[in-house]
């Protein structure tokens, strides 16, 4: 059996064994494998794709028997069955496509035998130092949109499109406000619709608008886990119980907490 060394030739099974047993080179290559599924993880990438990245890297570069075992909070992974599992713990989950793509990107370089260790750690060191692709005006401008479109989906009239983007915007932007103040997503989330719907109500009012409840609905559907839907019943179809569980109530939670803020609104108004 083969394997490809970093100058693309091939390694014999003696010389793969050497780089397993060499620990200065081990430990090099379980930090890259962990760097890079700690950005996949943290960017909004599937447990199963982060799992088989992390494998794959490690066998590229010299150790073919590891294991990974990745839940939303957390990664633990280990070269073989002797040695101890290394866990790196994971606090922050964005939606950040793009670094799992480039993530990818250098994880085929790897397998191509086109990057060194050293260079595929510079490379994943810049990729989780990059900023988001999108600014935060950005990001408003498009949940802004996004929303006063969604309104006219659900039935709106064109009336109705400017304040669901007026609440749409003024609500995203709530989320990351309150996010940054109260590092708890679930209190940022319901405090941002309940934001949406004094908005609402308030508009109606002042005789912006009709259709009050299309509204709601168009502004928060940015609020809407559906990534993380997506990914716990990918997760749960894959076989990865535990993290599709566990995304699948973090997904219910931030459902929870929406219906939460609009409903404390139609209590006091309605």
């Amino acid at each position: 059996m083969e394997y490809i060394r970093h100058d693309s030739s091939p390694v014999s099974q003696a010389e793969t064994g050497m780089i397993g047993n060499n620990p200065t080179e081990q430990s090099r290559v379980i930090a890259i494998c962990l760097l890079a599924g700690k950005i996949m993880l943290q960017s909004g990438g599937e447990t199963y794709r982060v799992e088989d990245t992390m494998k794959r890297m490690a066998a590229a570069l010299g150790l073919p028997h590891s294991h990974s075992y990745v839940v939303p909070t957390g990664i633990f992974f280990s070269v073989d069955a002797t040695e101890p599992a290394k866990l790196i713990r994971i606090s922050e989950r964005t939606t950040d496509l793009d670094k799992v793509s480039e993530v990818n990107a250098v994880s085929r370089r790897i397998g191509q035998g086109e990057l060194t260790v050293q260079e595929a750690h510079d490379l994943l060191v810049q990729i989780e130092g990059k900023p988001s692709s999108y600014s935060t005006a950005v990001q408003l401008a498009a949940a802004a949109l996004s929303s006063g479109c969604f309104t006219i989906m659900f039935g709106g009239g064109w009336t109705d499109f400017l304040p669901a983007l007026i609440c749409g915007g003024i609500g995203y932007a709530a989320v990351i406000a309150f996010h940054r103040l109260v590092r708890v997503k679930f209190f940022a989330e319901l405090t941002a619709s309940f934001v949406i719907g004094l908005l609402a109500f308030f508009l109606i009012y002042m005789g912006v608008g009709h259709e009050r409840d299309k509204i709601i609905i168009g502004s928060v559907m940015p609020l809407v886990p559906g990534l993380l839907i997506t990914n716990a019943v990918r997760d749960l179809m894959a076989g990865h119980l535990v993290s599709g569980l566990s995304k699948g109530a973090e997904a219910f939670l931030t459902a929870f907490a929406i219906g939460t803020g609009i409903a404390v609104v139609f209590s006091l108004f309605m």
